[in-house]
């Protein structure tokens, strides 16, 4: 079982794709995490990607490519593996074409403004990592940790300015995928409505997989 997920930032595919590996048991990979993986390992291409993320330069699609790549060699994706935040772009869904097979592109979409809601009412306790949401899970007394009491703050990703440049971003490169998944008639693509409860999202990608 071989799954792409797609969705804009705050959409809530980390949540889905934690849902999805532990039932079908298939590893879960994000370029951020090949990313940092490759850093750590101190190799030939995690060198060049340390270069480039220290300089604050973008990891053009050939290394972000040459990393997947090896990701998908290693022995836990025989049975499959659930890509999360790759492809971004036309080019890098062509070149991943050329390495394996997709089975299922699960699109997760929820309106632009309802992801400006979500992301600009979290705010966090940095020392612990609490979240809490405004509008949704807020704090007992308003911007104060419930357990310390301390100040919670908003993350920059997390400003509503940011966020909407998120989105464009989003809107730019990446949504051209699904025209490009859905003319592939060998490629089952579902779009699931990311508006729905948790528990009703990770039922309906359920349906569609355990066909």
């Amino acid at each position: 079982m071989r799954i792409i997920l797609l969705g804009c930032p705050g959409a809530g595919k980390g949540t889905q794709a934690k849902f999805i590996t532990q039932r079908y048991h298939i590893p879960q990979i994000s370029t951020g995490d090949i990313l940092r993986a490759a850093i750590q390992e101190r190799s030939t291409l995690g060198n060049q990607v340390k270069e480039l993320v220290d300089s604050g330069r973008l990891v053009p699609d050939d290394l972000v490519i040459e990393l997947v790549k090896e990701r998908l060699k290693q022995s836990d994706c025989k049975k499959g593996f659930l890509l999360d935040g790759f492809p971004r772009t036309i080019a890098q869904a062509q070149a991943l074409q050329n390495l394996t097979s997709i089975d299922y592109v699960i699109d997760i979409d929820v309106p632009a403004e309802e992801i400006v809601k979500r992301l600009s009412g979290r705010r966090i306790h940095p020392a612990s990592g609490r979240t809490y949401h405004m509008i949704y899970q807020p704090p007992k007394v308003d911007m104060l940790d419930d357990v310390t009491g301390e100040p919670l703050i908003q993350r920059q990703d997390d400003q509503e300015d940011t966020v909407r440049k998120r989105l464009a971003v989003y809107q730019a490169q990446t949504s051209p995928l699904r025209d490009y998944y859905h003319r592939h008639a060998d490629i089952h693509y579902e779009t699931i409505n990311g508006s729905d409860s948790l528990e009703h999202v990770k039922e309906n990608i359920f349906s569609i997989l355990d066909k």
